[in-house]
């Protein structure tokens, strides 16, 4: 076996997955209209009563900045309500607005279709195999 030839071939998978991390937000942004940080945010709170900022950003495994941010930008829209808990000022609480839960059902609806689109043509079995072989380039990640 050729280890230059395996060499490029990891670099093309390489590129392949950037390319797609690259171009999978901005797709479903268009498609949904936010994205798909934003919906894994209200997916979150929609099975949560209330929970605290920095649970929710543990439990999604969002950056501390990155989380303040799209919050912020939800509650502006109406779709997050944040207060302070009244036992330890330092911690803020998150919740789900009326307005919020609307919308989740619709950005269910709309990334049920993105991702049949994204994934069409593949038959049940590539899409396992296709899962399974990235849980474990998470996994690989992970311990890097």
């Amino acid at each position: 076996m050729d280890l230059s030839n395996i060499q490029h071939e990891e670099e093309g998978i390489f590129d392949l997955l950037q390319l797609l991390n690259k171009g999978v937000t901005p797709a479903f942004a268009r498609c949904a209209g936010t994205s798909p940080t934003r919906v894994r945010l209200l997916h979150g709170l929609f099975s949560a009563e209330e929970i605290s900022q920095t649970a929710l950003q543990k439990t999604l495994e969002i950056d501390g900045a990155a989380i303040t941010r799209h919050l912020k930008a939800l509650e502006e829209q109406g779709m997050v309500a944040r207060r302070s808990n009244p036992a330890d000022n330092r911690v803020t609480l998150v919740s789900l607005t009326d307005e919020g839960r609307k919308h989740v059902h619709c950005y269910k609806e709309e990334k049920s279709r993105f991702i049949s689109g994204l994934l069409a043509g593949f038959a049940a079995e590539e899409r396992a195999a296709l899962k399974g072989m990235l849980l474990r380039l998470h996994d690989n990640m992970n311990v890097l």
